[in-house]
Protein backbone atom coordinates (compact mmCIF):
# COMPACT_ATOMS: atom_id res chain seq x y z
CA UNK A 1 0.00 0.00 0.00
CA UNK A 2 1.37 3.39 -0.90
CA UNK A 3 2.21 5.56 2.05
CA UNK A 4 -0.20 8.39 2.66
CA UNK A 5 1.47 11.67 1.89
CA UNK A 6 0.62 14.38 4.35
CA UNK A 7 -0.16 17.75 2.89
CA UNK A 8 2.33 20.34 4.02
CA UNK A 9 1.32 23.91 4.61
CA UNK A 10 3.33 26.45 2.65
CA UNK A 11 5.86 28.33 4.79
CA UNK A 12 4.67 31.60 6.27
CA UNK A 13 6.31 34.68 4.78
CA UNK A 14 8.55 36.20 7.53
CA UNK A 15 7.58 39.65 6.29
CA UNK A 16 3.87 38.97 6.68
CA UNK A 17 1.76 40.26 9.54
CA UNK A 18 0.79 36.70 10.47
CA UNK A 19 4.42 35.72 10.98
CA UNK A 20 5.35 38.91 12.83
CA UNK A 21 2.34 38.79 15.15
CA UNK A 22 2.80 35.09 15.83
CA UNK A 23 6.45 35.62 16.72
CA UNK A 24 5.66 38.51 19.08
CA UNK A 25 3.02 36.43 20.87
CA UNK A 26 5.41 33.48 21.22
CA UNK A 27 8.30 35.70 22.30
CA UNK A 28 6.21 37.11 25.15
CA UNK A 29 6.50 33.75 26.92
CA UNK A 30 10.04 32.96 25.76
CA UNK A 31 11.45 36.29 26.96
CA UNK A 32 9.81 35.91 30.35
CA UNK A 33 11.21 32.38 30.68
CA UNK A 34 14.69 33.64 29.79
CA UNK A 35 14.41 36.47 32.31
CA UNK A 36 13.43 33.98 35.00
CA UNK A 37 16.41 31.79 34.12
CA UNK A 38 18.71 34.83 34.55
CA UNK A 39 17.39 35.29 38.06
CA UNK A 40 15.18 38.29 37.30
CA UNK A 41 11.80 38.75 38.93
CA UNK A 42 8.86 37.87 36.70
CA UNK A 43 5.21 38.79 37.21
CA UNK A 44 1.75 37.65 36.22
CA UNK A 45 -0.45 40.47 35.02
CA UNK A 46 -4.17 41.04 34.45
CA UNK A 47 -4.92 41.77 30.79
CA UNK A 48 -6.17 45.35 31.23
CA UNK A 49 -3.66 46.35 33.89
CA UNK A 50 -1.66 49.37 32.60
CA UNK A 51 1.03 47.72 30.50
CA UNK A 52 2.98 50.99 30.63
CA UNK A 53 4.11 50.20 34.20
CA UNK A 54 5.97 46.87 33.77
CA UNK A 55 7.18 47.85 30.29
CA UNK A 56 8.75 51.10 31.54
CA UNK A 57 10.35 49.36 34.50
CA UNK A 58 11.77 46.68 32.22
CA UNK A 59 9.89 43.89 34.00
CA UNK A 60 8.91 40.67 32.25
CA UNK A 61 5.27 39.74 32.79
CA UNK A 62 2.96 37.03 31.51
CA UNK A 63 -0.81 37.17 31.18
CA UNK A 64 -2.78 34.32 32.80
CA UNK A 65 -5.91 35.07 30.76
CA UNK A 66 -3.93 34.78 27.54
CA UNK A 67 -2.36 31.53 28.75
CA UNK A 68 -5.73 30.12 29.80
CA UNK A 69 -7.20 30.91 26.38
CA UNK A 70 -4.26 29.11 24.74
CA UNK A 71 -4.63 26.09 27.00
CA UNK A 72 -8.37 25.94 26.32
CA UNK A 73 -7.94 26.34 22.55
CA UNK A 74 -5.50 23.42 22.57
CA UNK A 75 -7.94 21.14 24.37
CA UNK A 76 -6.84 21.09 28.02
CA UNK A 77 -9.33 23.52 29.51
CA UNK A 78 -11.52 20.88 31.15
CA UNK A 79 -8.56 19.03 32.65
CA UNK A 80 -7.24 22.19 34.27
CA UNK A 81 -10.68 23.26 35.49
CA UNK A 82 -11.18 19.88 37.15
CA UNK A 83 -7.84 20.19 38.96
CA UNK A 84 -8.96 23.51 40.44
CA UNK A 85 -12.40 22.12 41.31
CA UNK A 86 -10.77 19.20 43.14
CA UNK A 87 -9.11 21.82 45.34
CA UNK A 88 -12.49 23.26 46.23
CA UNK A 89 -12.91 26.00 43.63
CA UNK A 90 -16.51 26.15 42.40
CA UNK A 91 -17.22 25.38 38.76
CA UNK A 92 -19.23 28.60 38.75
CA UNK A 93 -15.98 30.57 38.89
CA UNK A 94 -14.41 32.08 35.79
CA UNK A 95 -12.75 29.28 33.82
CA UNK A 96 -9.70 31.47 33.17
CA UNK A 97 -9.28 31.69 36.94
CA UNK A 98 -9.71 27.93 37.39
CA UNK A 99 -7.23 27.14 34.62
CA UNK A 100 -4.68 29.53 36.06
CA UNK A 101 -5.15 28.41 39.67
CA UNK A 102 -4.65 24.83 38.50
CA UNK A 103 -1.48 25.86 36.67
CA UNK A 104 -0.24 27.62 39.80
CA UNK A 105 -0.64 24.31 41.63
CA UNK A 106 0.87 21.86 39.14
CA UNK A 107 3.25 24.42 37.58
CA UNK A 108 3.25 22.89 34.14
CA UNK A 109 1.27 22.79 30.92
CA UNK A 110 2.53 21.35 27.68
CA UNK A 111 -0.20 23.34 25.90
CA UNK A 112 1.22 26.69 27.07
CA UNK A 113 4.12 26.74 29.53
CA UNK A 114 4.73 29.90 31.55
CA UNK A 115 7.29 30.82 34.24
CA UNK A 116 6.06 31.05 37.81
CA UNK A 117 5.62 34.56 39.19
CA UNK A 118 7.49 36.53 41.83
CA UNK A 119 4.63 39.07 42.05
CA UNK A 120 1.19 39.61 40.56
CA UNK A 121 -0.35 42.76 39.05
CA UNK A 122 -4.12 43.02 39.32
CA UNK A 123 -6.69 45.48 37.99
CA UNK A 124 -10.44 45.08 38.33
CA UNK A 125 -11.55 47.07 35.29
CA UNK A 126 -12.40 43.62 33.92
CA UNK A 127 -14.29 42.22 36.91
CA UNK A 128 -14.07 41.90 40.70
CA UNK A 129 -13.42 38.17 40.36
CA UNK A 130 -9.90 39.31 39.44
CA UNK A 131 -9.29 40.56 42.98
CA UNK A 132 -10.07 37.27 44.71
CA UNK A 133 -8.33 35.24 41.99
CA UNK A 134 -5.10 37.22 42.29
CA UNK A 135 -5.35 37.47 46.08
CA UNK A 136 -5.48 33.66 46.18
CA UNK A 137 -2.47 33.45 43.87
CA UNK A 138 -0.52 35.80 46.12
CA UNK A 139 -1.52 33.86 49.23
CA UNK A 140 -0.88 30.37 47.84
CA UNK A 141 2.43 31.32 46.20
CA UNK A 142 3.46 33.64 49.05
CA UNK A 143 4.29 36.54 46.74
CA UNK A 144 3.38 40.26 46.71
CA UNK A 145 0.26 41.56 44.97
CA UNK A 146 -0.09 45.04 43.45
CA UNK A 147 -3.65 46.23 42.89
CA UNK A 148 -5.22 49.06 40.92
CA UNK A 149 -8.89 49.50 41.79
CA UNK A 150 -11.01 50.96 38.98
CA UNK A 151 -14.65 51.28 40.08
CA UNK A 152 -17.57 50.72 37.75
CA UNK A 153 -18.50 54.12 36.35
CA UNK A 154 -22.08 55.23 36.96
CA UNK A 155 -21.60 58.29 34.73
CA UNK A 156 -21.26 58.26 30.96
CA UNK A 157 -17.55 59.06 31.22
CA UNK A 158 -15.11 58.89 34.17
CA UNK A 159 -15.13 61.91 36.46
CA UNK A 160 -12.02 63.92 37.38
CA UNK A 161 -12.21 62.39 40.84
CA UNK A 162 -12.07 58.87 39.40
CA UNK A 163 -9.09 59.77 37.24
CA UNK A 164 -7.27 61.25 40.26
CA UNK A 165 -8.11 58.15 42.33
CA UNK A 166 -6.70 55.75 39.71
CA UNK A 167 -3.69 57.98 38.95
CA UNK A 168 -2.61 57.90 42.59
CA UNK A 169 -2.75 54.11 42.56
CA UNK A 170 -0.73 54.01 39.32
CA UNK A 171 2.19 55.76 41.02
CA UNK A 172 1.81 53.73 44.22
CA UNK A 173 2.27 50.56 42.17
CA UNK A 174 5.29 52.06 40.39
CA UNK A 175 6.98 52.89 43.72
CA UNK A 176 6.09 49.49 45.17
CA UNK A 177 7.60 47.66 42.20
CA UNK A 178 10.73 49.80 42.33
CA UNK A 179 11.20 48.81 45.96
CA UNK A 180 10.52 45.12 45.32
CA UNK A 181 12.52 44.61 42.14
CA UNK A 182 15.26 47.22 42.34
CA UNK A 183 14.24 48.51 38.90
CA UNK A 184 14.08 52.29 38.49
CA UNK A 185 11.44 54.35 36.74
CA UNK A 186 12.61 56.46 33.80
CA UNK A 187 10.37 59.26 32.51
CA UNK A 188 11.92 59.23 29.04
CA UNK A 189 11.39 55.51 28.68
CA UNK A 190 7.81 55.97 29.90
CA UNK A 191 7.21 58.46 27.08
CA UNK A 192 8.60 55.97 24.56
CA UNK A 193 6.45 53.14 25.93
CA UNK A 194 3.35 55.35 25.69
CA UNK A 195 4.26 56.18 22.08
CA UNK A 196 4.72 52.48 21.32
CA UNK A 197 1.38 51.62 22.90
CA UNK A 198 -0.45 54.34 20.98
CA UNK A 199 1.25 53.41 17.71
CA UNK A 200 0.16 49.78 18.06
CA UNK A 201 -3.32 50.83 19.17
CA UNK A 202 -3.86 53.24 16.29
CA UNK A 203 -2.84 50.61 13.74
CA UNK A 204 -4.95 47.93 15.43
CA UNK A 205 -8.07 50.10 15.67
CA UNK A 206 -7.63 51.21 12.06
CA UNK A 207 -7.28 47.58 10.99
CA UNK A 208 -10.44 46.50 12.82
CA UNK A 209 -12.34 49.44 11.31
CA UNK A 210 -11.61 48.24 7.76
CA UNK A 211 -14.57 45.88 8.07
CA UNK A 212 -16.66 48.87 7.00
CA UNK A 213 -15.82 47.79 3.43
CA UNK A 214 -17.91 45.23 1.59
CA UNK A 215 -16.77 42.55 1.47
CA UNK A 216 -14.69 42.79 4.61
CA UNK A 217 -10.95 42.40 3.88
CA UNK A 218 -10.66 39.92 6.74
CA UNK A 219 -12.35 37.04 8.49
CA UNK A 220 -13.47 38.34 11.86
CA UNK A 221 -11.92 35.36 13.62
CA UNK A 222 -8.56 36.83 12.58
CA UNK A 223 -9.25 39.53 15.17
CA UNK A 224 -9.44 36.92 17.92
CA UNK A 225 -6.08 35.46 16.91
CA UNK A 226 -4.18 38.72 16.37
CA UNK A 227 -5.43 40.52 19.47
CA UNK A 228 -3.06 38.44 21.63
CA UNK A 229 -0.28 40.87 20.73
CA UNK A 230 -2.36 43.80 21.95
CA UNK A 231 -2.70 42.04 25.30
CA UNK A 232 0.87 40.86 25.79
CA UNK A 233 3.10 43.32 23.91
CA UNK A 234 1.25 46.56 23.25
CA UNK A 235 4.03 48.70 24.74
CA UNK A 236 6.78 47.25 22.53
CA UNK A 237 7.94 48.93 19.31
CA UNK A 238 7.67 45.72 17.30
CA UNK A 239 3.95 45.48 18.10
CA UNK A 240 3.27 48.77 16.33
CA UNK A 241 5.30 47.76 13.30
CA UNK A 242 3.52 44.40 13.05
CA UNK A 243 0.08 45.98 13.41
CA UNK A 244 0.90 48.50 10.69
CA UNK A 245 1.89 45.59 8.46
CA UNK A 246 -1.46 43.95 9.18
CA UNK A 247 -3.27 47.17 8.33
CA UNK A 248 -1.40 47.51 5.01
CA UNK A 249 -2.20 43.91 4.08
CA UNK A 250 -5.90 44.39 4.72
CA UNK A 251 -5.90 47.68 2.81
CA UNK A 252 -4.31 45.81 -0.09
CA UNK A 253 -7.11 43.25 0.14
CA UNK A 254 -9.61 46.09 -0.25
CA UNK A 255 -7.85 47.33 -3.39
CA UNK A 256 -7.73 43.84 -4.86
CA UNK A 257 -11.21 42.81 -3.79
CA UNK A 258 -9.80 39.93 -1.76
CA UNK A 259 -10.18 38.82 1.84
CA UNK A 260 -8.88 36.34 4.39
CA UNK A 261 -12.53 35.25 4.62
CA UNK A 262 -12.78 32.30 2.26
CA UNK A 263 -16.05 32.13 0.40
CA UNK A 264 -18.90 34.45 -0.42
CA UNK A 265 -19.75 36.96 2.29
CA UNK A 266 -23.54 36.64 2.25
CA UNK A 267 -24.15 38.13 5.70
CA UNK A 268 -22.24 40.23 8.23
CA UNK A 269 -22.65 39.95 11.98
CA UNK A 270 -21.24 41.30 15.21
CA UNK A 271 -20.02 38.70 17.69
CA UNK A 272 -20.66 39.71 21.28
CA UNK A 273 -18.51 38.35 24.09
CA UNK A 274 -15.25 36.52 24.61
CA UNK A 275 -14.42 33.79 22.13
CA UNK A 276 -15.43 30.23 22.97
CA UNK A 277 -11.81 29.07 22.79
CA UNK A 278 -12.36 25.30 23.20
CA UNK A 279 -14.69 25.39 20.20
CA UNK A 280 -13.11 28.11 18.09
CA UNK A 281 -13.14 25.97 14.95
CA UNK A 282 -16.74 24.88 15.53
CA UNK A 283 -18.00 28.42 16.10
CA UNK A 284 -16.05 29.70 13.10
CA UNK A 285 -17.14 26.97 10.68
CA UNK A 286 -20.76 27.22 11.84
CA UNK A 287 -20.77 30.76 10.48
CA UNK A 288 -18.59 30.20 7.42
CA UNK A 289 -20.72 27.27 6.23
CA UNK A 290 -23.64 29.67 5.96
CA UNK A 291 -21.73 32.50 4.33
CA UNK A 292 -21.69 34.57 7.53
CA UNK A 293 -18.66 36.72 8.34
CA UNK A 294 -18.19 38.00 11.88
CA UNK A 295 -16.87 41.43 10.94
CA UNK A 296 -16.67 43.13 14.33
CA UNK A 297 -16.54 42.53 18.07
CA UNK A 298 -15.95 44.93 20.93
CA UNK A 299 -13.71 42.31 22.51
CA UNK A 300 -10.98 43.10 19.97
CA UNK A 301 -11.24 46.88 20.20
CA UNK A 302 -11.10 46.68 24.01
CA UNK A 303 -7.30 46.43 23.86
CA UNK A 304 -6.70 49.55 21.76
CA UNK A 305 -5.55 52.51 23.90
CA UNK A 306 -4.84 55.64 21.87
CA UNK A 307 -4.24 58.70 24.05
CA UNK A 308 -2.32 62.00 24.10
CA UNK A 309 -1.58 62.56 27.78
CA UNK A 310 -1.20 60.72 31.09
CA UNK A 311 -4.71 61.66 32.19
CA UNK A 312 -6.15 60.42 28.87
CA UNK A 313 -4.33 57.12 29.38
CA UNK A 314 -5.86 56.72 32.85
CA UNK A 315 -9.27 57.67 31.49
CA UNK A 316 -9.09 54.91 28.87
CA UNK A 317 -8.21 52.31 31.50
CA UNK A 318 -11.35 53.48 33.31
CA UNK A 319 -13.37 52.92 30.13
CA UNK A 320 -12.72 49.28 29.30
CA UNK A 321 -15.95 47.46 28.31
CA UNK A 322 -16.71 46.06 31.77
CA UNK A 323 -15.91 49.28 33.67
CA UNK A 324 -18.54 51.49 32.03
CA UNK A 325 -22.29 51.77 32.45
CA UNK A 326 -24.86 50.07 30.26
CA UNK A 327 -25.68 53.18 28.24
CA UNK A 328 -22.12 53.79 27.09
CA UNK A 329 -21.54 50.07 26.53
CA UNK A 330 -24.65 49.96 24.35
CA UNK A 331 -23.69 53.04 22.33
CA UNK A 332 -20.19 51.71 21.59
CA UNK A 333 -21.69 48.54 20.17
CA UNK A 334 -24.34 50.38 18.19
CA UNK A 335 -21.59 52.41 16.51
CA UNK A 336 -19.69 49.24 15.62
CA UNK A 337 -22.84 47.68 14.15
CA UNK A 338 -23.71 50.72 12.07
CA UNK A 339 -20.16 51.53 10.95
CA UNK A 340 -19.62 47.95 9.78
CA UNK A 341 -23.04 47.38 8.13
CA UNK A 342 -23.95 44.56 10.49
CA UNK A 343 -27.06 42.50 9.71
CA UNK A 344 -27.28 40.47 12.91
CA UNK A 345 -25.90 40.11 16.44
CA UNK A 346 -24.66 36.79 17.81
CA UNK A 347 -24.30 36.83 21.60
CA UNK A 348 -22.10 34.42 23.51
CA UNK A 349 -23.78 33.99 26.90
CA UNK A 350 -20.55 33.11 28.65
CA UNK A 351 -20.94 31.18 31.90
CA UNK A 352 -17.44 32.22 32.94
CA UNK A 353 -17.99 35.95 32.49
CA UNK A 354 -21.05 36.84 34.54
CA UNK A 355 -20.17 40.54 34.62
CA UNK A 356 -20.23 40.66 30.83
CA UNK A 357 -23.10 38.27 30.18
CA UNK A 358 -25.32 39.53 32.98
CA UNK A 359 -26.35 42.76 31.30
CA UNK A 360 -26.37 41.39 27.75
CA UNK A 361 -30.07 40.39 27.53
CA UNK A 362 -31.16 44.00 28.06
CA UNK A 363 -28.25 45.54 26.16
CA UNK A 364 -28.65 43.28 23.15
CA UNK A 365 -32.38 44.03 23.08
CA UNK A 366 -31.60 47.75 22.89
CA UNK A 367 -28.91 47.20 20.22
CA UNK A 368 -31.29 45.10 18.13
CA UNK A 369 -33.97 47.79 18.26
CA UNK A 370 -31.56 50.67 17.53
CA UNK A 371 -29.97 48.89 14.56
CA UNK A 372 -33.06 46.99 13.40
CA UNK A 373 -31.20 43.68 13.36
CA UNK A 374 -32.02 40.21 14.75
CA UNK A 375 -30.31 39.04 17.93
CA UNK A 376 -29.68 35.44 18.94
CA UNK A 377 -27.69 34.01 21.85
CA UNK A 378 -25.95 30.72 22.55
CA UNK A 379 -24.64 29.28 25.81
CA UNK A 380 -20.93 28.66 26.13
CA UNK A 381 -17.75 29.31 28.03
CA UNK A 382 -14.41 30.95 27.29
CA UNK A 383 -12.34 27.99 28.55
CA UNK A 384 -14.53 25.22 30.02
CA UNK A 385 -15.83 23.01 27.17
CA UNK A 386 -18.53 21.44 29.38
CA UNK A 387 -20.70 24.55 29.06
CA UNK A 388 -21.09 24.51 25.27
CA UNK A 389 -23.52 22.55 23.09
CA UNK A 390 -22.60 22.28 19.43
CA UNK A 391 -26.18 21.31 18.57
CA UNK A 392 -27.59 24.40 20.28
CA UNK A 393 -25.03 26.63 18.58
CA UNK A 394 -25.89 25.21 15.15
CA UNK A 395 -29.60 25.73 15.77
CA UNK A 396 -29.16 29.34 16.89
CA UNK A 397 -26.84 30.25 14.02
CA UNK A 398 -29.19 28.61 11.51
CA UNK A 399 -32.07 30.66 12.92
CA UNK A 400 -30.02 33.86 12.67
CA UNK A 401 -29.08 33.05 9.06
CA UNK A 402 -32.72 32.47 8.11
CA UNK A 403 -33.85 35.76 9.64
CA UNK A 404 -31.06 37.71 7.94
CA UNK A 405 -31.88 36.08 4.61
CA UNK A 406 -35.56 36.94 4.99
CA UNK A 407 -34.68 40.53 5.90
CA UNK A 408 -32.44 40.79 2.84
CA UNK A 409 -35.25 39.60 0.55
CA UNK A 410 -37.60 42.20 2.03
CA UNK A 411 -35.06 44.99 1.52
Amino acid sequence: MAEEVKKQRPPVDPNSAKYKLGKIAADAYALATEAKARGEMVGWCASNFPVEIPETLGLSVCYPENQAAGIAARGAGQTMCEIAEADGYSNDLCAYARVNLAFAKIRESKEQPMPMPDFVLCCNNICDCMFKWYENLARELNIPIFIIDIPLSTTYEPTNEEIEYVSAQFWDVVHGLEKLTGKKWDDEKFKQVMENSCRASRAWLKATSLACHKPSPFNGFDLLNHMAVMVTARGKAEAGEAMETLCREWEENIKNGTSTYRGEEKHRIMFEGIACWPYLRVTSSGLKNRGINMVTTIYADAFGFDYHSFDEMIKLYCMTPNAINLEQSRDKRIRLCKDNHVEGLLVHTNRSCKMWSGFMPEMSRQIGEACNIPVVAFDGDQADPRNFSEAQYETRVQGLAEIMEANKEVR
